[in-house]
């Protein structure tokens, strides 16, 4: 088996994507003089890569990319008669480089550090009043990330004392205020009331109602309606 390391890196990648054994069927080209019959069975090759990757058929010209990573593999400088235009990848030869990972987590785990983005970004405002809703809409959004969390209700002094901590003590409000006026909490959306479960009591009033219902409709059909327990019409006396 081929030793991929010493490949491109591009090249490594697309070994790895459609497998050694497919490489190796790729290389088999070169051995074929004829560029008629060697574009031939790269066709055949295609249709297999499709098949290891079947995913590929979602995506908008699949012959390009197909034929192009066959190419790639193949070698620039073997000529095939491709159904599609062939491009250079000399630009994707060399390895790109680390991409930096944070090396600092959150202060508070359970905020993120979105939050602390959000805090950051509030510490910049010089309006107070857009400062001070500002600092509204982040202790309700710290809120309910708290109850994900931590699947437990937050006070709100709890709130403000961890806003205090990551704004370093300058985003403040009145906790009675924020008490009294519940400012931390998700104004209502207007949805749709949830379902309630009818209560015992009312399924029973609701069962009784339909029996009366259904009294009320054999009435209608058998007659008038008997009083219990009383008697029928009397007889008419024949006339004299």
């Amino acid at each position: 088996m081929t030793d991929i390391t010493s490949l491109p890196f591009h090249q490594q990648l697309l070994v790895r994507e459609y497998g050694h054994s497919t490489y190796q069927l790729i290389l088999g080209l070169r051995d074929i003089e004829d560029v008629a019959e060697r574009s031939k069975r790269a066709g055949l090759i295609i249709q297999l890569m499709l098949r290891l990757q079947p995913s590929l058929r979602e995506q908008t010209e699949v012959q390009t990319k197909l034929w192009n990573h066959l190419h790639v593999l193949l070698g620039e400088d073997v000529s095939l008669e491709a159904p599609v235009p062939l491009k250079s990848f000399s630009l994707r030869t060399e390895k790109p480089g680390r991409v930096p990972y944070p090396t600092r987590g959150p202060k508070l785990r359970a905020y993120g550090s979105a939050v602390e983005a959000l805090i950051a970004k509030a510490l910049t405002l010089e309006d107070e009043t857009e400062r001070e809703q500002a600092t509204i809409q982040i202790g309700r959004t710290m809120k309910f990330l708290y109850r994900q969390h931590n699947k437990e209700n937050a006070k709100d002094v709890t709130i403000l004392r961890h806003l205090g901590e990551l704004s370093g003590g300058q985003l403040r409000l009145d906790p009675a205020q924020v008490e009294s006026q519940n400012l931390f909490e998700m104004p209502n959306s207007g949805r749709t009331p949830a379902f309630i479960v009818p209560q015992p009591t009312q399924q029973r009033d609701r069962r009784e109602g339909n029996r009366e219902g259904s009294r009320d409709g054999r009435d209608r059909k058998g007659g008038k309606k008997r009083k219990k327990g009383g008697r029928g019409p009397e007889p008419q006396q024949p006339p004299q």
